[in-house]
């Protein structure tokens, strides 16, 4: 006899996207039934190992930081890279030069790792995330697959899985990843905005030295070009290390070797990478798939939602998988929760959480092709990395890289200041000037006096996801640009409408962020980059009176989050190249 589950949320899929959906789901509403289909049975194993920051506070609202912390996975602070015009090592530092201040593990979410992330074995990390999800009362069925979708229009009717059992639910998140059952089966299809076609071979190894160490179990990743791809290493664990490379899948096709013999000779052929291999054996399994950006059409249909990897996928260069995943499977629970209590335009969250996710994807992906257009170390990739900056109208020159950073969007509302891709304004700025050697100036440098323009903008929304709930909160929206009333640009909407000049700006910014116990010094500071957006965006107008004085904020390439690295040393040129 068939068996017949029915529930409210049906999601398919227990990596990181279904089990952050599922677990906020369950916390926020725990009379909500929500089953979750997995085809494997965890722990599995999976690629994508290097988180973001903003993952662990992710974490911390699902209630398993300290689970994922009692792992004693490698404190990720950064990384360091030979990309860009010269082969010199350089860092990236989450905690922008601040010295890691190590403290006995496991630790709480407080201070400097609030800031930092991990490097994670993610059978292990996986695990968590979804044994999280079933403490929080999600019923998971593993192995489960789902074989096929019933459909009636643009709804889903039903799910089968392997085993004949009928699946029926008001809500269906596909969370399956590259697999992409529901998207694939409503006929969405995707877009592939880019010239970034690689592929990705990788293998694990065992006592791997660390580039570096910073304490006991903190340091950096390494990203490391070479003339026709680029070799990530990553720690995971005390002796275990994820080693990988990346190429154009036109160059694995032309050089007719097999993934393997590839792999093995970019390791004899990078130094650092085959001087912290010296010891180490590796598993001896090498793993393959293609890394290709896209981005889903649509995301959502009458019942129906893609999150994670199976709505849009971005080069793993700003290792942005997880990221993606959860901060989408985040602001997917609180849409559905909305949508459950019926007190919100229904359009309005679902259109919502659909804009947000391909605005994201997207600028991840523009990101990403910076970076590879700006690495003149890919010698043997030249007319590849040409390609990338014609087709987006770049040249190369910092400032003009900023502009074009800056045609996705700046209003990233995961760090509720302005950026975009999970990185500041001056931080994509000295990122611009590290990478393309170049100056690169500040707009608001030009000008001592502003006043805002909205001019044929509308007053619409924007929302807030937050304890469970969506807040909508007045925005104005103009030919895609948006201008939010809140958080910092919200205070520089007040402080415009009753100072002009830059100084009595800065006074009003420093004196409100004083009374409110924030330190106003850097809060000045993130104005002003919110400043800088909106200049660039034209929701403000700036002009010079010589009767005041300017301001000159300037951009240093060798400070704070990214500086010249100093603690790795040179490695030896191999001999002879590894080939077997």
């Amino acid at each position: 006899m068939s068996q017949w589950i029915d529930t409210d949320v049906a999601i398919i899929g227990g990596g990181p996207a279904g089990s952050t959906t599922a677990s906020l789901l369950r916390k926020y509403n725990p009379k909500l039934r929500v089953d979750l289909f997995e085809r494997a049975v965890f722990p599995r194993e999976h690629v994508g190992e290097s988180l973001l920051p903003i993952v662990c506070t992710v974490l911390d609202e699902m209630g398993c930081w300290d689970a994922v912390e009692k792992a004693n996975f490698p404190i990720k602070i950064g990384a360091t890279y030979k990309w860009g015009t010269t082969a010199d090592l350089w860092d990236f530092e989450f905690l922008g030069g601040e010295p890691f201040v190590e403290h006995a593990r496991p630790g709480k979410f407080k201070g400097q790792r609030q800031e930092t992330a991990f490097q994670v074995e993610r059978s292990v990390f996986d695990d968590i995330l979804l044994r999280n999800a079933i403490e929080r009362g999600c019923r998971v069925h593993q192995p489960a697959r789902v074989a096929s979708v019933e459909k009636h229009g643009d709804a889903v009717s039903s799910l089968t899985l392997d085993d004949g059992t009928t699946v029926t639910a008001k809500h269906y998140v596909d969370a399956s990843g590259g697999a992409g059952i529901i998207r694939r089966a409503m006929g969405v299809g995707v877009n592939e905005p880019t010239q970034l076609q690689n592929v990705a071979f990788w293998d694990y190894w065992e006592n791997a030295d660390w580039a570096v160490t910073i304490g006991t179990t903190a340091t950096r990743v390494l990203v490391m070009s070479l003339p026709y791809g680029w070799i990530w290493f990553i720690p995971v664990g005390a002796t275990r290390t994820s080693i990988g490379l990346v190429v154009p899948a036109k160059h694995y096709k032309a050089v007719g070797l097999s993934p393997e013999e590839l792999y093995l000779r970019a390791i004899g052929e990078e130094p650092k990478i085959r001087e912290l291999t010296e010891g180490a054996t590796r598993e001896g399994s090498v793993r393959g798939t293609k890394d290709w950006s896209f981005c889903a059409d649509r995301l959502v249909g009458e019942n129906w939602y893609l999150a994670g990897e199976c709505a849009g996928f971005a080069d793993p260069i700003l290792a942005a998988g997880i990221t993606l995943a959860m901060t989408g499977g985040r602001e997917l629970a609180h849409t559905i929760l909305e949508l459950e209590r019926g007190r919100l335009d229904r359009n309005w969250l679902k259109d919502t959480y659909q804009t947000n996710q391909i605005t994201r994807i997207g600028q991840h992906i523009q990101f990403a092709d910076f970076w590879y257009s700006a690495n003149g170390q890919f010698s043997d990739l030249k007319e590849f990395t040409r390609t990338i900056a014609k087709d987006a109208g770049l040249e190369l020159d910092a400032n003009q890289a900023f502009q074009w950073l800056g045609t996705g969007g700046f209003t990233n509302d995961a760090q509720n200041t302005a950026g975009m891709a999970e990185f500041s304004v001056a931080l994509l700025k000295q990122l611009a000037q590290r990478l393309t050697d170049t100056k690169v100036d500040w707009e608001i440098n030009k000008y001592n006096l502003y006043r805002p323009n909205l001019e044929d903008a509308t007053l619409t929304y924007s929302a807030n996801y937050k304890g469970g709930r969506v807040e909508r909160l007045a925005s104005y929206n103009r030919d895609g640009k948006v201008w939010p009333m809140r958080d910092l640009f919200g205070v520089v909407f007040e402080t415009l409408k009753t100072e002009r000049t830059i100084e009595g700006i800065v006074n009003r910014i420093h004196s409100h962020f004083e009374r409110s116990g924030s330190d106003p010094t850097v809060m000045v500071e993130r104005s002003l980059e919110v400043l800088e957006v909106l200049l660039h965006e034209g929701w403000v107008v700036g002009k010079f009176n010589p009767e005041f004085r300017p301001l000159a904020a300037i951009t240093d390439s060798n400070s704070g989050a990214v500086r010249d690295n100093t603690d790795i040393a040179a490695a030896p040129t191999p001999q002879p190249r590894v080939t077997a």
